[in-house]
């Protein structure tokens, strides 16, 4: 295996993915709320402040036994800090420093018997040999660490770039719509996830799905690339947005008849489909138990457009239901949101819900990208950064009457290019 780089924990070669997928952390600054937000605070309040006690806790220990073993009777001793220090730094320091840990620790139990003038005794001898076997054992424990750290790294690269490819990030500009999307991962570096969007530019329109496949993990991520690739072939072919629910309820039955019968229930997948024909001021909109879409106006009002009628998941199979696509109108400068239950289900410290419609109503943003970001950073604030489910967001604008293209290039740049 060629080199790695040590920060990161990427093997050589692999290239690292700019875009706009982003794990849900805080970040340092204001939001467009006008509330502030931290970044670096990867859990609950004070996990940073824990990793720097860590990391000085060897150093410590070691000073410690120092001033131990000189301020006590000589029935006294402070091996046991000694032995501690190198296997407390070999599972979070770096090799050079549990190196140098487990040398300060035999030189410090070393000088402390020279001071004393013990040194030809059996019992520092004993000592010594029980520090410096510690050490070594340190330095075992760090290779091991390191190996799985570096492979657990590939693995979530690796899945990184398959959910890229199975939800590649659309283009800025579709159809004459301004298009924003978001994912944000609940936990560091995990990528893998059921939730999904995809926008299709068709001789039908502008067409938007955006999902929430139950569970997680590759079993969640198969049925993901199953609904994307459904619809992305029936966006194409089918004349009615009703067509392409019922083409991708039909996706889904034939995967779980390959799969030997899978029991409805268990994969269900909420679903929102939205069609916004070519010319027109109007959007249509298929909702499959999913969280009601926001349409946000130029002025700062807000609807919440609920379905006429309750519709059933995608993939449930408790009988035939016709669906039955809404109307609704998209004047210029307004932006239909999106989103994945991980938003609106987002709690803060007393269990209260995060409310979307709430949160934007008398908002005005210039784009769906700076709704986007205004959004993600006020859920960091509400949940201080303690998400527990992923959360997909797609928004699609019509730009105002006489506004200017506005055209955003995003550069995915590999190490070969730096």
């Amino acid at each position: 295996m060629g080199k790695r780089d040590r920060r990161r924990g990427r093997p050589a070669g692999l290239p690292r993915a700019r875009s706009r997928w982003r794990s849900a952390f805080p970040v340092r600054g204001v939001s467009s709320f006008g509330f502030p937000v931290r970044r670096g605070d990867r859990g609950p309040a004070g996990g940073v402040g824990a990793r720097r006690f860590v990391r000085a806790l060897p150093a410590l220990m070691i000073g410690g036994g120092l001033l131990f073993d000189v301020g006590t009777p000589p029935t006294f001793t402070a091996v046991p800090l000694f032995v501690a220090a190198p296997l407390m730094a070999a599972p979070f320091f770096s090799l050079a420093s549990t190196v140098r840990t487990g040398v300060a620790s035999v030189l410090a139990v070393f000088a402390l018997h020279l001071y004393a003038g013990t040194l030809t005794r059996a019992a520092p001898v004993t000592e010594l040999i029980t520090v410096l076997t510690a050490s070594v054992l340190a330095l075992v424990i760090n290779g091991v660490v390191r190996r799985g750290n570096e492979q657990l790294a590939s693995a979530r690269f690796i899945a990184e770039t398959a959910m890229r490819a199975v939800l590649p990030t659309p283009d800025d500009r579709i159809g004459g719509l301004h298009v924003a999307a978001r994912y944000e991962a609940a936990q560091a570096d995990e990528f893998v996830g059921g939730d999904l969007f995809a926008v299709a530019d068709t001789p039908h329109g502008v067409r938007l799905v955006l999902g929430d496949v139950r569970g997680k993990g590759l079993d969640a991520v198969e049925a993901v690339a199953v609904i994307i690739g459904a619809f992305r072939e029936a966006a194409e072919q089918e004349r009615s947005l009703e067509g392409v629910a019922q083409r991708l309820e039909r996706a889904l039955a034939r995967e779980g008849t390959r799969r030997g019968g899978l029991d409805a229930m268990e994969g269900f997948i909420t679903a929102v489909l939205v069609e916004i024909p070519p010319g027109s001021l109007s959007l249509r909109i298929v909702n499959r138990g999913h969280p009601e879409p926001i349409l946000l106006h130029a002025d700062g009002a807000l609807e919440v457009l609920s379905p006429t009628v309750p519709a059933l998941p995608l993939g449930m199979n408790l009988g035939a239901w016709p669906d039955r696509a809404d109307e609704w109108g998209l004047p210029p400068g307004a932006t239909l949101l999106l989103f994945t239950d991980g938003l609106s289900e987002a709690r803060d410290a007393s269990g209260a819900f995060y409310d979307p419609a709430a949160r934007l109503r008398g908002r005005i943003f210039p784009g769906p990208e700076e709704l986007l970001s205004a959004l993600t950073d006020d859920v960091r604030l509400h949940t201080g950064g303690r998400s527990t489910d992923d959360m997909a967001l797609l928004a699609v604008g019509r730009p105002a009457e006489g506004q200017p293209e506005r055209r955003t290039t995003v550069r995915i740049v590999g190490r070969g290019d730096e």
